[in-house]
């Protein structure tokens, strides 16, 4: 019986890369989708028009137009989570530079912008009527906020009702400063939403003061 000939590994690799390819800019174009259409009348045929695909590919990477938001609320976590924990990395083992590294994270033009901020908070909205949404969401939202406990943990860790207290508080504060920044962009800066979060900060924080200078 003859062996089918097996596709040479440049050739798999290339087929790969193109896939990859083809599903990132059916993924950068449903955020433009919901920047210009909203989330509710994103379809397929209009992330299509967008990516200047056809249809078909876009049903032949993520099979419905709820496969493919959910799938894009997915990505938008990613690329999120793996920004903020770079840059915690970065700031080494020194438990307020890590807090300061994440603060400064969150207000990175690149990650908190007005388009962004508008695809955020148009899948934050559908979480009540989206199941996936919410289990996406809450996924990655514990990840950030166990992150933000183990540092704070860290800096009190004779006190860990209080270090669990100043980990939630920072994590409100953040995303209330998101809020703001999303609803009145003209009233509210990033480098303000991250000046007053360091500010708290250092309120919450005096004996660490001196290390969560911006300055």
């Amino acid at each position: 019986m003859p062996i089918a000939p097996t596709e040479p590994p440049r050739q798999r690799k290339e087929r790969k890369q193109n896939a990859d390819k083809r599903r990132r800019q059916v993924l950068d174009a449903t955020y433009r989708s919901i920047v210009t259409n909203g989330l509710q009348r994103t379809t397929l045929a209009t992330v299509a028009e967008e990516a200047g695909l056809s249809q078909g590919v876009a049903v032949f990477y993520f099979k419905s137009k709820n496969g493919l938001l959910s799938e894009a609320l997915r990505d938008l976590y990613i690329t999120y989570e793996t920004h903020w924990q770079d840059a915690i990395d970065a700031a080494g083992t020194d438990a307020a530079a890590r807090l300061m590294a994440l603060v400064r994270a969150d207000f990175d033009p690149k990650i908190c912008n007005a388009s962004i901020l508008s695809v955020w908070f148009a899948f934050w909205g559908e979480q009540k009527f989206t199941p996936q949404y919410g289990a996406i969401t809450s996924e990655y939202d514990d990840n950030r906020l166990r992150a933000i406990r183990d540092i704070c943990a860290h800096l009190l860790p004779a006190d860990p009702d209080r270090a669990h207290d100043i980990a939630d508080w920072v994590d409100t504060l953040t995303d209330g400063y998101w809020q703001n920044l999303h609803l009145f962009p003209t009233v509210y800066t990033n480098a303000g939403a991250e000046r007053s979060t360091l500010r708290a900060l250092r309120a919450l924080l005096p004996e660490f003061a001196d290390r969560l200078n911006p300055d």
